[in-house]
Order: C-alpha cells, then sequence, then structure tokens
C-alpha cells in the first residue's frame, strides 16, 4: 500500500526535486529517488532500520516498504530492539519516547500510518508547494509524521538541514522561501535568542514538549510570526494543532483535534484518541490503553470551546497533606514571572511524613529571589502549591526531541539531597 502510494506520487513529478540534503550539497527528483530506491539489493531480513539525517534513511524507508518488510526507524546511538513474531499486518514499529521512564516499541498498519500523515497534511494544509525543512530528528514519530511520510505519500518536499544549530538555519532559510519548519521548543528559544529566524517561513510548527506563552508571544510580536502548538503521541500520531493565528493566552491550551481526529475524556479524566491512525497495540506486551482505534493518554486534560487543555499527567500530580496537585499549573504561574522562560516542578517524598510530597521547582538562570518568586506564586495560588526546595540551573537538558522527564529530574535531585543533606 505505502510503495504503491509513493510510486503513484514519484510518477506525477518525476522532474521536481524531492530531496535536498544541506549537509552535502545533493539533491533528487521525485524520478532519481524513485529509480535509487528501486536499485537498492534486496533484503534478506525480515525488518529494516532507518537511521540518521541524510537521503540514507528515506532510501532504506523505500527499501523496507518495497520489500514489505518491517521498519523501525532508530536514532543513531539507539540499539536495535530483536523483532520477531509480529502479527503479518504490522509493517511499522516505533519506539516511544520514554518520557515516563519506559520505552516501549508500539506496532502499525500501512493503513494506520497513511492516515496519521492524511491528517496531518489535511489539517495543517502541507502542499508541494511549501517543502518542509527538517532540524528534528527523522526517527522520531514527529518527524517520520510531519516530514518523512508528506514527502513519500503527498509529494511534499523535504529539504534536511545541515544541523539544528542557529547558523545552519540562517542558511537555511536563504536557500528558499515558504517554508513549513516542524521543531521543538527548544530549538524555537535557541533560534529566536541567537536572531536565527528570519521571513520566508509559512508555518512554525512547535511539538514534542509544552511551547511557553511567553516565547510564543516574543516570536509573534517581533517577527510576526506564529508558532503553532502541535500535539501528538507515538501511539496514535497526531492529536492536536493550534490553528489560530494569534499567540495563545492559555498554556494548558493544545490546540483542538487533527481533522478525522476525535478527541474525548475518560471517566477519570484522561484524554482518549479515536482515528485510523491509532495503533494496533504495544508489542510484545498489549495494555487495554491502546488498541482498536482508541488510545487513552498517560495525560489529563478537559475539552472547552476554546479547545483541548491539559491539566497534568498520571503519576505527575504531587501528593501533598493529602492534596492532589498539579504541577503543570504551578509551572504555568511561574512562568508569568518576568524572564522566566524555563522552570519545572515536581514532588519528593517527604523525609518527615509518609504518603507527603514537598514540591520541588527547578528553575533555569535566576529571573529573581527565591522570595521573590514565592511572593508571586503566592498571589496567584493557594499557599499548598508554593515550592518547599528551589533549585536554579544553567538548563533542563532537553533532549533532542524536546522532552524534559520529571523522573530524570526527580532522580537526580535526590541523589544530590542523599549526598548532602540539609541542603
Amino acid at each position: 500500500m505505502l510503495y504503491e502510494q509513493w510510486k503513484k506520487v514519484a510518477l506525477r513529478n518525476p522532474g521536481t526535486i524531492a530531496l535536498r540534503c544541506l549537509a552535502t550539497g545533493r539533491q533528487w527528483t521525485f524520478g532519481e529517488l524513485a529509480n535509487e530506491a528501486e536499485s537498492l539489493p534486496r533484503t534478506t531480513e525480515p525488518w529494516v532500520f532507518p537511521r540518521g539525517k541524510s537521503a540514507d534513511f528515506i532510501l532504506e524507508t523505500l527499501r523496507g516498504w518495497r520489500d514489505q518488510r518491517i521498519v523501525c526507524p532508530l536514532e543513531d546511538a539507539t540499539n536495535h530492539p530483536v523483532l520477531h513474531d509480529l502479527p503479518p499486518e504490522i509493517k511499522h514499529v516505533k519506539m516511544t519516547s520514554g518520557t515516563s521512564g519506559i520505552s516501549r516499541l508500539v506496532a502499525f498498519t500501512e493503513a494506520q500510518l497513511a492516515a496519521d500523515a492524511g491528517n496531518i497534511i489535511e489539517t495543517m494544509h502541507l502542499s508541494p508547494e511549501s517543502p518542509n525543512l527538517a532540524a528534528v530528528s527523522l526517527a522520531h514519530s514527529y518527524g517520520y509524521s510531519n516530514l518523512v511520510l508528506p514527502l513519500l505519500l503527498a509529494g511534499v518536499p523535504l529539504v534536511i538541514a545541515s544541523s539544528p544549530l542557529p547558523d545552519s538555519l540562517r542558511r537555511a532559510l536563504v536557500v528558499d522561501s515558504n517554508w513549513t519548519l516542524p521543531a521543538v521548543p527548544a530549538l524555537w528559544q535557541a533560534w529566536f535568542t541567537a536572531e536565527a529566524i528570519s521571513g520566508g517561513i509559512r508555518m512554525a510548527v512547535s511539538a514534542g514538549a509544552p511551547l511557553p506563552i511567553a516565547l510564543e508571544n516574543e516570536v509573534h510580536k517581533k517577527l510576526d510570526l506564529k508558532i503553532h502548538n502541535f500535539l501528538g503521541s507515538s501511539e496514535c500520531g497526531g492529536i492536536a494543532f493550534d490553528r489560530t493565528h494569534s499567540p495563545r493566552t492559555d498554556a494548558s491550551l493544545v490546540g483542538t483535534a487533527l481533522e478525522q481526529v476525535q478527541v474525548t475524556t475518560s471517566s477519570d479524566g484522561r484524554l482518549c484518541v479515536r482515528s485510523a491512525a491509532v495503533a494496533s497495540t504495544y508489542w510484545p506486551t498489549p495494555e487495554e490503553t491502546l488498541g482498536q482505534g482508541r488510545f487513552e493518554l498517560s495525560d489529563y486534560g478537559e475539552i472547552r470551546d476554546t479547545g483541548i487543555h491539559l491539566t497534568g499527567r498520571v503519576g505527575d500530580q504531587i501528593n501533598s497533606a493529602g492534596r492532589k496537585i498539579s504541577p503543570e499549573s504551578i509551572e504555568q504561574a511561574l512562568l508569568l514571572y518576568p524572564n522566566l522562560s524555563e522552570c519545572l516542578v515536581f514532588g519528593i517524598p517527604s523525609e518527615n511524613a509518609e504518603r507527603h510530597e514537598e514540591i520541588v521547582a527547578v528553575i533555569v538562570g535566576h529571573p529573581g529571589t527565591i522570595a521573590e518568586l514565592r511572593r508571586h506564586l503566592d498571589a496567584l495560588l493557594p499557599a499548598w502549591n508554593l515550592p518547599k526546595h528551589w533549585h536554579f540551573v544553567d538548563s533542563l537538558n532537553t533532549n533532542t526531541r524536546g522532552k524534559t522527564s520529571r523522573t530524570e529530574w526527580r532522580t537526580r535531585f535526590l541523589s544530590t539531597r542523599n549526598r548532602h543533606p540539609g541542603g
């Protein structure tokens, strides 16, 4: 199914530039890319593992499609999983990002992958007239669905940046105009700070982590560029997209459901997604939260007139004196403080009381004193929401997908506290 669709795309646009790699200067028309894919030797393995950020990734994907093998995209440093005994209809496997501490495999059919691409293309109005600029990983679900699949299934040209650094973006933006540029908040912040964002961007998209309201507003005010928030998941592809043209005023708002995607809430308040793009199962251990066209997220949310709002995450809620506290609500209040652009809040076990957690706030930079930050929060939130511990750092060290793990930061903070009791 996927390879046949690709061949139709290539036949319609044989002389049109399909792929460019700015690091090497090489480029391929759709006809050249199709011919090179056809000439690749047949694989004898039941799977292929595309890696990297080059034409090789695209060609290895096409080889897997052509030979009806299981395609499992991987980051460069990731060891490939052993894939066996999968149902015959499964042709694609994703590795989840593991922000909850566990990385799992998610199994897809060809139709499910194609449905995700179709939903994204229809919602974002992706077209061959607006090339995609790749600054994020092609192997991650975000990059694969927004960059690789639109190229191969809808003929949206792809230009691979030499690196995600600001200088590379500056050079890329002068190569062409009318770009669609998907990225993560950490990249948008770095590019904006370095004044690397110029004209020529038709659509700016941010996913992988919450997009700070302050950054969204600053970019819009200075550059008249709207960064569109995009919510997705490895298990079901695209979920919600901010279609508006003005900056959001509520950080919990992630957008409205993609075309052909239905979002509801479960009895306990978790977001549920139903669409033809939802994966078949986790592998090798299925879970009732995934399958039969339905995926129940680990995020709590609300469906309002304005759109879909995230209100917390399963396992992230802080238990303080019997009260359930959302760390996101504290983060959103902190981000209203002047010159505070990044923070992370989580709970740690209290040393003085069982089943009670103390609140930790990790702050990037030194936007104010602890006393000033406490006064700021005290005016916005109930007293039991105020952090007990304040930790100032230079960076939250987001990964290449723009994600920050509360689990990792909690472990790091507890390790430091155990080495320096009372500190």
